[in-house]
């Protein structure tokens, strides 16, 4: 039998219905919109570090303007008397007491003074009990027993509001001065030169 032959017709389809067009407004996608070579790929995995490095740029930027303003202040743990909420090599982030009043079950940043009140270095532990008045008893959450000392406001440098795991292992306070302007110089750098190219 012989078959019945229907001339192609081209058709819009919308959210209104199906319309017939003609044939000279549809136009054919460029190559380079319906590559998928290598190369777009490789295109999509810069534009993802780029933005990657633009998010980090902020961030280290904003952290640097709260640090210098005394909002935030960054400190890398020596020790695992915190163990297991933080460990050595950790960072942990802490902002005063003016801006957080420290309260039991809090974790704090304070000076260990010795008996003739010299101060000796900071601890990170947490408070278990005490208060701001006779001073707090504080405490590593790995020690067997509370610190001997009780520190009071004036001793208190800051109260841990974040803790970024391990960083700290590969960073010291001196190479992340030296280190993070560094880096970030040179990324601008590499992005401006990828923007002529």
């Amino acid at each position: 039998a012989a078959g019945i032959f229907f001339p192609a017709i081209p058709v819009l389809i919308n959210d209104f219905g199906i319309s017939q067009s003609k044939a000279n407004l549809f136009v054919e996608a460029p190559p380079e919109r319906i590559s998928n070579s290598p190369a777009a790929k490789y295109q999509k995995i810069r534009n993802s570090i780029r933005w990657v490095g633009y998010v980090s740029a902020a961030i280290l930027l904003t952290f640097s303007a709260l640090s210098f303003t005394g909002t935030l202040k960054a400190r890398i743990v020596l020790t695992g008397s915190m163990a297991p909420v933080i460990k050595a090599g950790d960072v942990i982030i802490t902002t005063p007491v003016s801006n957080r009043a420290p309260k039991k079950g809090d974790i704090v940043a304070y000076t260990a003074r010795r008996f003739s009140g010299a101060a000796v270095a900071t601890i990170s532990h947490r408070i278990i009990g005490g208060d701001a008045t006779n001073g707090f008893i504080v405490k590593g959450d790995k020690n067997p027993s509370p610190d001997v000392q009780h520190p009071k406001l004036n001793d208190i440098s800051g109260v841990v509001v974040l803790i970024i795991p391990f960083i700290g292992n590969l960073l010291t306070p001196k190479a992340l001065l030296i280190f993070v302007p560094l880096i970030f110089g040179v990324w601008l750098v590499v992005d401006a030169l990828r923007k002529d190219s």
